[in-house]
């Protein structure tokens, strides 16, 4: 991945210098593009991309592929990836402003198709897509079949990827290490042949965040820079699971740093884990809710966080929920954020467990 990094980023930055020619310039609203992930459009002429993992497909003729982008802070990674191509994609650093990316050039005449994934998150800003430019005479095609399973994540930093390209001994809090394809939320939708929503933000808790903010109030947002009023329209898309992954954040803010005053006891950890369950229960009434946790410090031996988990599911269950269930990963040892080793590993242990769940 490393020398992907490499390659795609000096290929990236070069293209959006090279000379303008005849193009054909489609529109952000063009009908064959295909928009997954939760993209505010309510501009349908700038639609923005925010949430991690968001994605925007579709299929080409000609010989050249160019992107255009109007980033706020200059601070976002995107994978391209050409006909397929996942292991070596183009990783394009946006800069801030509207420019126009040239990712392919000199491509064999014909049928081509691209993919464009949103590597960062909320915290790095916005991105106004605002539309492709094509060879003269070549045209967006029908997009490719969307999957028909649908998979929802709701996490902190553990799913949106966080610094899990970034070497082992090493710094883990840079934009351009983190990239949320190669989360375990990611590897185990693409193993499951499922779309994937990605609602996470790094630093997020139930009851505390590191900001002043907390995924009860960020979670029905459209828009995923900070605390907004963005609403997202809930009857857009509906899960077939859900996957939780909350309460790392809480197990350091409370659990080990005390900085919630007056510090909520071992029941009210419960009630606030199990009403905000009960929330994404009500929203989608019909999937499948696994409440995870991990794989860092709040799953080491002896912590009291999963059971804090365990307890509210059951209480659910007892509730009449019976299409509910957990699953942790475990704490390894390794100190900071997953790498893309444990992604993988955590994303094995999730994908067989949803797979016989569902009879995927």
């Amino acid at each position: 991945m490393k020398t992907s990094f490499a390659f795609g980023l000096a290929l990236a930055g070069l293209l959006h210098l090279a000379p303008a020619l005849a193009v054909n310039a489609i529109a952000p609203d063009h009908k064959h593009l295909q928009y997954t992930g939760r993209i505010d459009t309510s501009d349908t002429r700038g639609p923005v991309l925010s949430f991690a993992g968001t994605t925007i497909d579709g299929r080409f003729t000609g010989t050249s592929l160019a992107i255009v982008l109007d980033d706020e802070r200059g601070q976002n990674f995107y994978n391209v990836f050409l006909d397929g191509e996942t292991e070596r994609p183009i990783i394009l650093q946006a800069d801030k402003g509207s420019k126009t990316y040239v990712v392919a050039n000199g491509l064999t005449p014909g049928e081509h198709t691209f993919r464009i994934f949103k590597r960062t998150e909320g915290a790095e800003g916005p991105t106004v897509f605002k539309g492709l430019e094509l060879d003269d005479k070549a045209e967006l095609l029908p997009p490719p079949a969307r999957p028909s399973r649908r998979i929802e994540f709701f996490g902190d930093s553990i799913t949106s990827g966080m610094g899990n390209e970034a070497p082992d001994d090493g710094r883990d809090d840079l934009a351009k290490d983190k990239n949320s394809y190669m989360s375990y939320a990611s590897i185990t939708a693409r193993a499951l042949k499922a779309e994937a929503h990605i609602t996470s933000q790094s630093g997020i808790g139930v009851m505390i965040s590191w900001f002043p903010f907390t995924m009860p109030d960020f979670y029905d947002q459209s828009n995923a820079v900070g605390d907004n009023d963005s609403k997202w329209d809930f009857k857009r898309w509906t899960p077939d699971v859900v996957v939780i992954n909350l309460m790392q954040n809480d197990f350091w803010l409370i659990g080990r740093d005390h900085k919630l005053q007056p510090e909520p006891n071992e029941a009210q950890r419960i009630a606030a884990y199990q009403a905000f369950v009960a929330r994404i229960r009500a929203l989608y009434p019909k999937a499948y809710i696994v409440c995870a946790l991990g794989s860092m410090e709040a799953t080491r031996e002896g912590s009291a966080w999963p059971g804090y988990i365990r307890t509210a599911v059951n209480n659910l269950a007892q509730k009449g929920d019976k299409r509910i269930d957990t699953i942790f990963f475990p704490f390894t040892g390794y100190g900071q954020h997953p790498r893309v080793k444990h992604h993988q590993a955590n994303a094995e242990k999730l994908t067989a467990f949803i797979r016989h769940k569902m009879g995927w």
